[in-house]
């Protein structure tokens, strides 16, 4: 019973901000969709990453590990997803990306924080770091034909990643000033990206559903395995080990029906693996974590 109410009240609140998104447009009320969330990602999430970085105490080495824990998982998901993609004879340009990346940032950043705190959070930024270098430089590709690795480094958030690092490894701190200016920026990051969550699923048009959920089933069960296996490998600590799990097992993200929409990829069935996905995660995040409280 304890175990239940520590996991309700874990999960809920990333939930219910999510529904308030949803909610507010099915209420007929203006989201400036594209002005939230480039003010997320290029602001207040940088903020945000950078000021958890620079106060964590954690061993380096442990980061160290996670992030080749990390690296070796997405590699792992990569060629399972490939193959999965060509015996089922699936559109690569549509279902590779999607079925590779999850949510990190609008479900797994927050989910790490409200289960295990700041050292979550903390450790849920190498993954998603790590995410996001492999998505912008192999995922983009995957989706558009072409890529660059350069463009990575044009990215707020990666520039922020490396500086909190750097400021970590040296000890540095930011004056107080700054610290808490940089603070209260990057704590908007969170609700914002959650309510944001909800207000891109409510828009979405989704198609295929059936195929979808056996997908979206067959997304979650892959990458959980992957993951908890890499973890094991690795020996992460307990802490380390669930964000990983946690962070790759996130449903597609929304990003993905974006990339699809922009380069011409099928969106339709991309918005329906985003949908069906999400809705799975409401039940399977909670039993996850569970597992792994």
């Amino acid at each position: 019973m304890n175990l239940a109410l520590t996991v309700l009240e874990i999960v809920s609140p990333v939930f219910l901000l999510a529904a308030i998104g949803f909610a507010w447009v099915r209420c007929g009320l203006e989201y400036r969709l594209q002005f939230v969330t480039q003010l997320a990602m290029t602001l207040s999430l940088p903020c945000l990453i950078f000021v958890s970085l620079m106060e964590t105490e954690i061993d380096p080495d442990a980061l160290t590990a996670l992030s080749l824990a990390s690296a070796v998982a997405y590699g792992a998901v990569t060629a399972a997803v490939l193959l999965l993609v060509k015996s089922l004879r699936l559109d690569s340009r549509t279902f590779t990306s999607p079925l590779i990346f999850g949510n990190t940032g609008n479900l797994g950043l927050p989910l790490a924080l409200f289960a295990f705190g700041n050292e979550g959070l903390s450790y849920a930024i190498i993954v998603f770091a790590v995410m996001l270098i492999w998505n912008f430089t192999f995922g983009i590709w995957t989706v558009a034909g072409r890529g660059s690795g350069m463009r990575i480094l044009r990215e707020p958030l990666f520039g922020g990643t490396v500086l909190g690092l750097l400021f970590m490894w040296q000890g540095w701190r930011t004056p107080e000033f700054l610290t808490n200016t940089l603070s209260l920026v990057g704590q908007i990051g969170i609700p914002l990206m959650l309510i944001t969550l909800g207000v891109a699923v409510a828009r979405l048009r989704a198609g295929g559903m059936l195929r979808a959920a056996l997908l979206s089933a067959v997304k979650l069960i892959l990458c959980t395995a992957i993951a908890w296996a890499a973890g094991r490998w690795f020996d992460l600590d307990p802490v380390a080990f669930a964000v990983l799990v946690l962070q790759i097992a996130t449903p597609v993200a929304v990003t993905s029906y974006m990339l699809a929409e922009k380069y011409g990829a099928k969106a339709d069935d991309v918005a329906g693996l985003v949908v069906s996905s999400t809705l799975m995660s409401v039940a399977a995040l909670p039993v996850l974590l569970a597992v792994l409280l």
